[in-house]
């Protein structure tokens, strides 16, 4: 992984690096964790240490739901607000810049969100762009897609309207044709769900429609915690390899993108947005938590005895106010060259 305070990568160029980069979803059959983490619908559990049960919402966003579950709308709402903190507004001039020089700029934006879930990333950036705005949010789940219809923004940042329109289907086979009129393209923590082969389609989709892409929250295999545990490496390790089964890229997935959209001639930028957990986010550090031990303990069962105490260890100091977690993502902007000479 190249790091870089914010770096930018054109078709056939390196990467230009800035100062330190601070070092996680949608599943390709476009059901949502919508802004990363994964979580069953009525609850459903899996097996964790410490002789409980581990809310699948905990594995940090990274880890799709079997295919039979879908994600849990309390899940997404309890880690929505460290979502919108983290999302990197550093992004948004440059998108900004790209969008007011459209052809058709005066008739509105139109944006696809793939993978909606609730519809957090439409209620961050929509007040943050100017202009009317037609929002097709994606997602597998009917219920997420009627929540997010309701919880939808009405009005953009200069009070033009917000509109929304829903798309049931496998975000998977996207292609350019399915972007024809598109202004733009979101999604929140889903690069690090998708295989090889679906980062290729989605930024061929992408350039072929000549749609710039906005990919934020996807997870770069750093964990801070503070104060330090002597397993806390152990369990990120193995954590990560987790993330990277059935061939989906996990932490992987963020270079992987870089590659495969500037490949197709775009122009793209990263910057980290990390989670900052402290004591405003106790609920979602609990959730979190168990997750991500539970995720690790599937991957190496042999560190189940000593991962229950490490956990009942690291809630009880969340609970006592006494734990500070930094969760590392990046955002990714990518500025494919626009269709008919458009700048």
């Amino acid at each position: 992984m190249t790091t870089s305070a914010d770096m930018t990568m054109s078709a056939g160029g390196p990467l230009s690096t800035g100062g330190p980069l601070p070092t996680g979803a949608t599943s390709a059959s476009g059901t949502s964790a919508a802004a990363g983490a994964t979580a069953a619908a009525g609850g459903a559990t899996a097996a964790g240490p410490a002789g409980g049960v581990l809310s699948m919402a905990g594995r940090g966003g990274d880890t799709p739901a079997p295919e039979d579950h879908q994600y849990a709308p309390q899940w997404l709402e309890l880690r929505e607000s460290a979502d919108a903190d983290a999302r990197a507004t550093e992004l948004l001039d440059p998108l900004r810049i790209r969008l007011a020089n459209l052809p058709g700029r005066a008739t509105g934006l139109t944006v696809h969100d793939l993978g909606c879930g609730t519809g957090s990333m439409g209620r961050w950036l929509a007040p943050r762009l100017d202009g009317a705005q037609r929002w097709v949010l994606h997602d597998q789940d009917p219920n997420l897609l009627r929540l997010a219809v309701a919880r939808a923004p009405r009005a953009a940042a200069d009070g033009s309207p917000v509109t929304v329109t829903t798309r049931r289907g496998d975000i998977g086979r996207l292609t350019a044709a399915d972007l024809d009129g598109a202004s733009l393209v979101t999604a929140s923590a889903l690069l690090d769900v998708l295989t090889v082969e679906e980062i290729e389609a989605l930024a061929a989709a992408c350039a072929g429609a000549g749609v710039p892409a906005l990919l934020t929250l996807s997870v770069v295999g750093r964990v801070d915690l503070f104060p330090a545990h002597p397993m806390d490496t152990e369990i990120a390790e193995a954590f990560n390899a987790h993330q990277r089964a059935s061939d989906l890229l996990g932490p992987d997935a963020i270079t992987v993108a870089c590659e495969a959209f500037a490949q197709r001639g775009a122009t793209v930028r990263v910057h980290p947005s990390p989670w900052q957990l402290d004591t405003r986010h106790t609920a979602l550090v609990e959730e979190w938590l168990r997750g991500w031990v539970g995720a690790a303990c599937e991957q190496r069962p042999e560190l189940t005895e000593r991962a229950e105490a490490y956990l009942r260890d690291r809630l009880a100091a969340n609970a006592a106010g006494e734990l500070r977690a930094v969760v590392h993502h990046s955002d990714l902007l990518a500025l494919p060259r626009p269709r008919g000479g458009a700048s």
